[in-house]
């Protein structure tokens, strides 16, 4: 039994996925993930992943500039942002955040940017996807901040944090998505968050071409191993993979409400 599920965040342009397109989303539909979002960290590459999406009925995409670009992109503003997501198959911005694992980017430019990028997804309406890495404090305080001067709908992508970030996200209305890295054996904190997640919040993704969930650790993430974190998710949750599939597709159209529900989301199909 496979069951329609939604890669909420996934790289198709990344070389590895890239350059086996076709396979990928063969692959992926194979396994029941017959939608994904391909996400924009430059907006210098926008143009390919806007084509990627356009070539592709079941491929949507977001503009933004990753923190670990911050530096490079310190020209990008909201207006623009708010120009490139006209287009139809841009359903999301970003991702964008706070990444003080590496930083790559000084601190506030990471900041500066993940402003506007606040500023571009309370104008459009689109849900804000956001990078947060060893960076939860600060994350969670210019969120407050910026909901503060209006609001905006953030998604707290590929969760790899402490509980008290999805708790102060929770209450400022964030989803929460996430990743492979749930089925890891080492990521109990991960799963302890999952579990206060309600079930109406709750998103999964790959984060392709990283975080191959378990038993596929170490290879290059695909969309088609996305079940593979919903069915752990499941398990957290104490939900059938059914159920769990059908929640998080439906939590997937209600905050991209941009994107068309085709009709194979209405219900499992054997």
């Amino acid at each position: 039994m496979t069951y329609p599920i939604v890669d909420s965040h996934c790289h198709l342009d990344f070389d590895v996925l890239s350059n086996d397109l076709p396979g990928v989303l063969a692959r992926a539909a194979d396994a029941g993930v017959h939608l994904m979002v391909t996400i924009s960290t430059r907006v210098a590459r926008f143009d390919q992943i806007r084509a990627i999406a356009e070539a592709h009925e079941q491929v949507y995409c977001t503009v933004g500039t990753h923190p670990h670009n911050a530096a490079d992109e310190p020209d990008v503003t909201a207006d623009m942002l708010i120009e490139l997501a006209r287009h139809p198959k841009v359903v999301g911005i970003g991702e964008a955040g706070l990444d003080y694992h590496y930083d790559n980017s000084p601190r506030d430019q990471q900041a500066a940017s993940f402003r506007v990028h606040i500023e571009a997804a309370r104008q459009t309406g689109l849900p804000l996807v956001i990078h947060s890495r060893s960076a939860e404090d600060d994350t969670a305080s210019i969120l407050e901040e910026e909901m503060g001067k209006g609001a905006f709908t953030p998604l707290l992508h590929c969760y790899s944090s402490r509980v008290e970030l999805a708790e102060r996200g929770l209450k400022i209305g964030a989803y929460v998505s996430f990743s492979g890295i749930l089925t890891f054996n080492s990521a109990q904190e991960i799963r302890d968050a999952a579990a206060i997640v309600p079930n109406d919040r709750l998103l999964v993704e790959t984060d392709a071409p990283y975080l191959a969930p378990v038993p596929f650790r170490g290879r290059p993430n695909q969309p088609a191993y996305t079940v593979h974190t919903m069915e752990r998710l499941a398990e957290v949750k104490g939900m059938t993979a059914e159920a769990m599939a059908q929640a998080t597709s439906d939590n997937f159209f209600r905050l991209f409400s941009k994107v068309s529900r085709p009709d194979i989301y209405s219900k499992a199909v054997a």
